[in-house]
């Protein structure tokens, strides 16, 4: 295999690990931010939480490997971009701390204060991150504030303030609204009562939001927001570094892959019909509201991920320094190495989450956290 596919490869499984930790990390953050939405007694709480908890921490599997493949695949977008975003970071990993203590302490002490404490803990570590998550990618569509010298060192430009422009902030909020709809897909299927019935109107809510804001951003994005275009690299399989192109801002930039294969339009349109679907499905009750939501995350990610190919960290403040899937990778032999790892484990991974779900399938009842009041969240 040359070093070319590989790198398309990892572009690739990057991609599937990120959607990976949307769609399972996602519902169980959808969880945990409407638990002080639509949990209104102190046992629909620990029911909602009971709901995810025999899965969170195999989904965080994701996540960790999701950042794990960006810094070994993409040394230098890991570095500029853990360096430039150091705030916006430090802050999702102190919102994520909230989640394993909130979960593992909340039922330990029968304290109303106490467990209000956590409840609200564990909604600002279901909401904060995706909130910044969906940021982060809005200012992806902007290009961040950086560049390179002459030895390949970054340097960032920007504050954590400048992040939080009106177009980012769209973003931020419609990535809020797809986990909150998927986590309120996952109550569905998983109480009973009033509870449901709250999860089901939430469901519906967040998937009319999704719509709204995901065409509103893509109607910016093709009105409002040059994109850019790579005019001039050396050829594939030459040896290059960042610095050895040149780049231009056009309207048409974020659109050109989708003017060079015409079908890929279909992606951002099942977005959008998947969303529909959803909130069809949780009106009559039905379990594919849940699949119709994945699906819908799927094809919106995919829709940013297209447009932003071959780029990976566009640069506002000089474009030519762009880092792309071609020209910020590892050495052919990291990253052939880890394919081989990744062809191993992954379907570990898959296997040992599938044996799980199917393991704890069922719906959690006041009565089941009653009976395992020492044993449940």
């Amino acid at each position: 295999m040359d070093y070319e596919t590989l790198k398309l490869i990892w572009w690739a499984l990057i991609g599937v690990l990120l959607i990976g930790f949307a769609v399972t990390d996602g519902f169980d953050m959808g969880v945990g931010m409407l638990l002080r939405v639509i949990g209104k007694t102190d046992m629909d709480r620990r029911v909602m939480i009971n709901t995810v908890g025999p899965h969170w921490e195999g989904n965080q599997v994701w996540f960790v490997t999701a950042g794990g493949a960006i810094f070994a695949a993409w040394p230098m977008v890991y570095a500029a971009a853990f360096s430039g975003l150091y705030t916006a970071l430090i802050i999702t990993l102190c919102a994520l701390f909230f989640r394993p203590v909130g979960f593992d302490y909340r039922s330990k002490v029968d304290d109303p204060r106490w467990r209000n404490m956590w409840d609200w803990g564990l909604t600002i570590g279901g909401l904060v991150p995706p909130l910044i998550f969906g940021v982060a990618f809005g200012n992806l569509m902007l290009g961040l504030p950086f560049e390179l010298d002459s030895l390949l060192r970054p340097s960032y430009h920007g504050s954590f303030w400048a992040l939080l422009t009106p177009f980012a902030l769209i973003c931020g909020l419609l990535s809020v609204a797809m986990l909150a709809m998927h986590g309120g897909t996952w109550l569905q299927m998983k109480t009973r009562g009033l509870l449901h019935t709250r999860a089901q109107r939430v469901t519906q809510l967040c998937a009319l939001a999704v719509i709204v804001l995901f065409l509103l951003a893509g109607i910016w994005l093709l009105l409002g927001i040059d994109g850019m275009h790579i005019v001039d690299s050396k050829p594939l399989g030459d040896k290059i570094n960042p610095l050895m192109k040149t780049v231009a801002y056009g309207n048409s930039g974020w659109q050109a892959n989708y003017q060079a294969f015409p079908l890929l339009w279909m992606i951002p349109v099942l977005g959008v019909l998947m969303a529909a679907a959803t909130w069809l499905c949780s009106r009559s009750e039905s379990p594919l509201a849940f699949v119709a939501s994945a699906l819908s995350i799927t094809c919106i990610i995919l829709t940013a991920g297209i447009a932003l190919f071959p780029f990976v960290m566009p640069s506002s403040r000089d474009p030519n320094v762009s880092l792309t899937m071609w020209d910020a990778t590892s050495s052919e032999l990291t990253l052939g190495l880890m394919f081989a790892a990744a062809v191993i484990f992954i379907p570990i991974i898959l296997l040992y989450n599938i044996w799980c779900y199917r393991k704890m399938f069922g719906r959690v009842t006041r009565e089941y956290i009653e009976d395992n009041s020492h044993s449940s969240y």
